[in-house]
């Protein structure tokens, strides 16, 4: 069974997750993911996730198609849940941030 999880949740819980894979979609419509760290941003209309995208191949693919997702596997905490997050990118140098619009606790492997 899978478990929405409020989006104003998320931010304050994304912290205990440590890493998880950015989705980008590439030009030939194939999934590329890269691991990483998120760090919560604070704005004036809204927060985000900031990746350190290193301006590669993920900072290219989510400019052109800004919908991601992002994985972040099981912890010692969560019981064997993912947490799977879909969200809008916006690249700046180096950088990927996305605002979550849906996330999910997703349920652990038979």
């Amino acid at each position: 069974m899978s478990i929405e999880v409020p989006l104003d949740r998320l931010f304050d819980e994304i912290g205990g997750w440590g890493f998880g894979y950015l989705v980008t979609v590439s030009d030939d419509d194939r999934s590329h993911l890269l691991a990483l760290r998120p760090t919560v941003l604070v704005g004036v209309d809204a927060r985000r996730l900031r990746f350190d995208a290193g301006g590669g191949r993920a900072c290219r693919n989510a400019a052109v198609r800004p919908n991601v997702s992002m994985v972040f596997p099981p912890t010692a905490t969560s019981e064997g849940y993912s947490l799977v997050v879909d969200g809008e990118a916006t690249v700046l140098d180096r950088y990927v941030d996305v605002r979550p619009t849906w996330a999910v606790l997703h349920r652990p492997a038979p």
